[in-house]
């Protein structure tokens, strides 16, 4: 059944959180032309119309928090349908009391991410940052190995936390180079590292303490918010790679991270999301902005554009459309969270 026979030829209104503008001709393919889209233009929920809220079929989140202000308002949405993967910015005990679903968009932008994970993890290794800022700032320091250690990828090991399409994607990306690779995710089946070419770590802590080099894929959720915290820096080899393409939240604070990276158990860091972005003054950002000479190349930043391609976009805003139209049209929605 088609939207139009489905609303009796009614226009489906769409609101739209935050940061895409109009036109939206992406989403309106979705909707086959059936939608007006009216965007809040803010990440502050405070800022919603709640006469606005009121009238919506569809709600389309991308930064904004959403909390129960704005859940209760929405007496006609039928779905909320999340931009991307993460839903911690949305209140979930919230929304459990209001009959709408709320779907994520977790099928795109994997390519993408995996991608900068693995550059991440490689230039980490060779050095690739540290030799740029030491043959801009010194011509002597030419066809020097200066930087040291830098141990061969075939002969080390990486481990990965976290083995769903953008962990396995990471080994896929790493495994050409002959290295070992850990991966710990407890949510996968066992027969899953067969098919994705991988050791299943016994437990997390086995693959801390036997990877030379770390890459985080795994989800924010209250289990793993603030996992890399001290005591999990120190159970890492000491002067391992750490590489975060996930979530800011991930990590405890940047206090942790800079504390492991000038005592030297940190040999890197190399990341696309932070715990607060834009990150502020921490100590840590402001010697990396310096170049101070103890970070060169230590610590790479990325600004949460890990997912970015333009045809990884296009995939973003037409799945996350496309989800709240099927639905409309009678389907069981489609990668539902709540």
């Amino acid at each position: 059944m088609s939207l139009e026979d489905k609303f009796q030829g009614k226009t489906l209104l769409v609101g739209i959180t935050d940061h895409y503008q109009a036109p939206y001709e992406i989403e309106q393919k979705a909707f086959g032309g059936k939608a007006e889209f009216i965007n809040f233009n803010s990440r502050d929920e405070n800022s919603f119309s709640e006469e606005i809220l009121r009238k919506l079929d569809v709600l389309l989140v991308f930064h904004a928090r959403i909390t129960e202000k704005t859940i209760k308002n929405l007496h006609n949405c039928k779905i909320i349908v999340r931009y991307g993967v993460g839903t911690d910015n949305v209140d979930l005990d919230a929304l459990k009391g209001f009959d709408i679903p709320l779907c994520n968009t977790p099928d795109y932008g994997i390519e993408e991410i995996a991608a900068t994970a693995t550059a991440h993890l490689l230039n980490l290794w060779r050095r690739i940052s540290a030799y740029d800022i030491a043959s801009r700032t010194d011509d002597g320091n030419w066809a020097k190995n200066i930087i040291t250690p830098i141990k061969r990828i075939s002969e080390s090991t990486v481990g990965v936390i976290g083995t769903g399409r953008i962990g396995a994607t990471v080994i896929r990306n790493m495994t050409p180079y002959g290295c070992r690779i850990l991966g710990f995710d407890e949510y996968q089946p066992k027969s899953h590292s067969k098919e994705h070419g991988y050791i299943r770590a016994a437990s997390l802590k086995q693959l801390l303490a036997e990877s030379d080099a770390i890459s985080l894929n795994c989800v924010l959720t209250e289990e793993t918010t603030g996992i890399v915290d001290g005591d999990f820096i120190k159970s890492m080899k000491k002067g391992a790679l750490l590489v975060n393409t996930a979530r800011g939240g991930l990590f405890k604070n940047l206090d942790v991270i800079e504390e492991g990276l000038k005592c030297g158990q940190l040999g890197g860091v190399g990341t696309d999301v932070l715990p607060n972005e834009p990150p502020g003054g921490h100590a840590l950002i402001s010697a990396w902005k310096n170049y101070e000479p103890w970070l060169y190349g230590r610590f790479v930043v990325t600004p949460h554009t890990a997912y970015y391609s333009e045809s990884a976009l296009y995939d973003m805003r037409f799945k996350a459309a496309e989800t709240a139209a099927l639905f409309l049209k009678g389907n069981e929605p489609r990668n539902r969270i709540v």
